[in-house]
This record gives structure tokens, C-alpha cells and sequence, in this order.
């Protein structure tokens, strides 16, 4: 749903995945995206294995990712691909997920990072600075600045001068922002939930979980490299 606190990303470019195979990240454009090409025929005998650890064989796994990692293997099958097995995949998931350009929101007119922005302030249920947004949604000041100057515009969010620092603004949502994002968030939350619906319930519990793993790893990664 939203971003999760941690280092900013400049601009709409927040939650563009990055790392892992160029093969593996997308979005591709034209005839390779979402459907991606299958593997040419004979790949998933080529390059069985790994060394250092990595994933023995491909599991019979057919997605994109795994044609990345056989055509690795072939080449160079002296490497341990295991991170592309899961950081490809992440990227992958990641990218087709911005290419569906999440429909509700677009029906309302809103970006994915325009409905961050709106939420974070529906949920916290106060005002907040736009640094405390910028933390929030993940981003960076100027992203946050440009996006609330256009849903300022829109009427869906408002600016309070701080009376005692004229560079500090407090923002909160207007009347329209509320009935805008209490309306829509049914709709994205119905929306998320088809696009999971290939996993059952206990899977995506598994998944959420090993994801909070990762990612409390990460975020505790990079807060010691800003240390």
C-alpha cells in the first residue's frame, strides 16, 4: 500500500526497483511486457547448479526470473546467482505492478505517490510538515513539494503558515482530500487483493512475513551506512 520509512527517493521515480539482472526489472516495453519471453527451448538443462550456496536447479520455476538465471548459469556457471532468484523477482513483481498503473487510483486521477501522500495524512489524523511526509511516504523533500503544490491546486490538501517560522507549513487534508481517499481505498484495497489472489491466504501471510524480514534488514542496513 504505502512506502515504508527510510532512505528518500528523489521524484515519481520512488519505488522504481533497482539491483538485481537488467533482464529481471522492467518495466519492458512493447511485446516484452508483462506476458516477458520464455525460455528458448533446451535453457532449463543448461547451467543446473550453482556454487557458493546458490540454488541448485531452477525448481521447474517458469517466470521470466528464471530464464535470467538459466541464461546466468550458462554463461557463468562458476557464479552464485541465488540473490537474482530473489532480488530479480522482487524488481519483477515490483515492475509489473507500476506497469497495471494501479486502476482505481487512476479512475480517480491520482498517482501511487499521490495517494501515499493522501493517506499518510488520513491515517496520522493530524497535520504534518512536509519533512514529516517526506519520512512518511519515503521520498524526498522535492518530490513531497511538488506533489502537495498540485494537490494544493486540486483542493484536496491544506497549508497552514506556522506562526512562529514563516518556512514551516503544516498540511493536512481538505474536506475533498478526506472524501477522496476514504472513497478510494476500498476500491485499491479490492484491487491488491485480486492481483494476490493467485496465493492463498496462509501463502501471503508466509510472504508478508519473510518480506518484513528483508526489510527490517534493509532499513537497518542502510540507517548504520547513515550513521
Amino acid at each position: 500500500m504505502t512506502a515504508t520509512q527510510g532512505q528518500p527517493v528523489d521524484g515519481d521515480d520512488a519505488g522504481r526497483p533497482a539491483g538485481g539482472d537488467a533482464s529481471a526489472r522492467g518495466p519492458l516495453d512493447g511485446d516484452d511486457a508483462p506476458q516477458g519471453r520464455p525460455a528458448p527451448q533446451g535453457e532449463g538443462s543448461q547451467g543446473g547448479g550453482t556454487q557458493g550456496g546458490g540454488t541448485q536447479g531452477d525448481g521447474g520455476r517458469t517466470d521470466t526470473v528464471a530464464a535470467v538465471v538459466r541464461r546466468w548459469q550458462a554463461v557463468r556457471p562458476e557464479l552464485d546467482t541465488g540473490p537474482v532468484e530473489i532480488i530479480g523477482r522482487v524488481n519483477r513483481c515490483a515492475a509489473l505492478l507500476q506497469q497495471a498503473e494501479d486502476a482505481p487510483l487512476r479512475r480517480a486521477g491520482l498517482s501511487r505517490a499521490e495517494f501515499d501522500l493522501l493517506g499518510a495524512l488520513r491515517r496520522t489524523g493530524h497535520e504534518l510538515t512536509p519533512g514529516e511526509l517526506a519520512r512518511e511516504t519515503f521520498s524526498s523533500g522535492t518530490a513531497v513539494t511538488k506533489r502537495v503544490r498540485q494537490l494544493t491546486e486540486r483542493g484536496l490538501v491544506e497549508r497552514r503558515g506556522d506562526t512562529r517560522d514563516r518556512r514551516v507549513a503544516h498540511l493536512s487534508l481538505s474536506e475533498a482530500g478526506r472524501t477522496l481517499i476514504d472513497g478510494v481505498l476500498p476500491e485499491q484495497l479490492a484491487y491488491e487483493s485480486a492481483v494476490l489472489a493467485a496465493l492463498d491466504a496462509d501463502r501471503q501471510d508466509e510472504l508478508a512475513g519473510l518480506l518484513s524480514e528483508l526489510l527490517s534488514g534493509l532499513e537497518e542496513h542502510t540507517r548504520a551506512l547513515r550513521i
